[in-house]
């Protein structure tokens, strides 16, 4: 549930950076698409992990936040940053390596 594709980025963002419409999200995650996006914060919301709050103004505003349960990933998305902080430029370099060996039949990539 948590490491599905969006959902990670999604949390992480409206736990960095508070309550947020969705034009802002979308900001912040840039290649999602809009339906996508929609998707993912309908699950959220479901899981009990985002809080969906809806402004009957004209026109209708939407906001989304991290939940108290969604908050308790606190920990887990520190972890990952920390991680990412300290392995990334190993996996970039994995990743270069990987791309620049020769493969079978004489192609590469």
């Amino acid at each position: 549930m948590v490491f599905s594709r969006w959902t990670t980025p999604i949390l992480w963002a409206l736990h960095e950076y508070g309550r947020q419409r969705f034009v802002e999200l979308e900001r912040r995650l840039v290649s999602i698409t809009p339906k996508v996006l929609t998707q993912r914060l309908r699950q959220l919301e479901r899981d009990g992990l985002v809080l969906r709050t809806y402004h009957a103004e004209v026109p209708p505003r939407v906001e989304y936040e991290i939940s108290e349960l969604g908050r308790s990933l606190a920990p887990l998305f520190a972890t990952l940053a920390e991680w990412s902080a300290n392995h990334l430029d190993e996996v970039d370099r994995r990743r270069r390596e990987y791309d620049d060996r020769p493969r079978a039949g004489g192609r590469r990539g």
